[in-house]
């Protein structure tokens, strides 16, 4: 879970008194619409509904900061562990919401979120929370849950950095593609180089042996010329030697 999905959303009421009373009022299993949990405490949703209860206990164990301000959230609180973490804060009436995010979801977008769904949420069921029973208010609250999670699961609609980050990362690819393809045409030219090399010393070791052939051909032809001409002397000087003689005889 070490990614920057928003995961669930969750309201709270804090009752003070020797200890914290944490009663959780309503949930919304934002990562259910996206993915299943294989099961065990993995603390997302999915088929694992105990994930109320866990971070109602680390609100109970460690409650928000206080706030002095009326009618607005604060006292933020983050806690993380291996796989997850938890962002909550609370106003002065107790109203305590939170969300558990992957561990690279920024927690200032967190934060973020949380404020403005407090602005929502204490708006229309700011009353019904101050006497509402354990998960009384899931379904009513859904809609609103649901919205704020849509919109800030979607870090480069709601965070400017994020955003950046993301267009640094798509130039990355960009560039990786780029280079590799670069190399690739690279390499390929580097062999058609290495083909054309041995063309090139083939031709040439084509045309010596071209030279020599024909050399070696006007050398027998040569040899045949002289051999028929030879022939054609000899021919000539037995057939006219005696004729010669017999003329000066006469």
């Amino acid at each position: 879970m070490a990614d920057n999905r928003l995961r669930c959303a969750l309201v709270y009421r804090l009752d003070a008194g020797d200890e914290t009373s944490v009663t959780m009022l309503a949930k919304y299993d934002h990562a259910s619409q996206y993915e299943t949990s294989p099961g065990g405490s993995d603390l997302y949703g999915g088929r694992d509904k105990s994930y109320a209860d866990a971070v109602g206990m680390v609100i109970g164990n460690d409650p928000p900061g206080a706030t002095s301000e009326a009618g607005t959230i604060g006292g933020f609180k983050v806690c993380q562990s291996e796989v997850h973490q938890v962002v909550y804060g609370s106003d002065t009436d107790g109203l305590c919401l939170a969300v558990i995010t992957g561990l690279k979801y920024p927690s200032r977008v967190a934060i973020q979120a949380l404020i403005e769904l407090h602005g929502k949420y204490s708006e229309q069921f700011g009353l019904q929370a101050k006497s509402a029973t354990t998960n009384s208010l899931t379904k009513k609250s859904k809609p609103v849950l649901q919205a704020m999670c849509k919109k800030y699961d979607d870090l480069s609609k709601v965070d400017k950095t994020s955003a950046l980050i993301g267009k640094v990362d798509e130039v990355k690819v960009q560039m990786q593609d780029n280079i590799s393809a670069m190399l690739k045409n690279t390499e390929q030219a580097e062999s058609l180089a290495e083909r054309s090399d041995q063309l090139n010393e083939q031709a040439s070791v084509f045309k010596k042996k071209s030279t020599d052939l024909r050399k070696q051909m006007r050398c027998k032809n040569l040899k045949m010329t002289i051999i028929l001409t030879l022939l054609v002397a000899g021919v000539l000087a037995i057939i006219l030697v005696p004729l010669i003689m017999k003329a000066r005889n006469k």
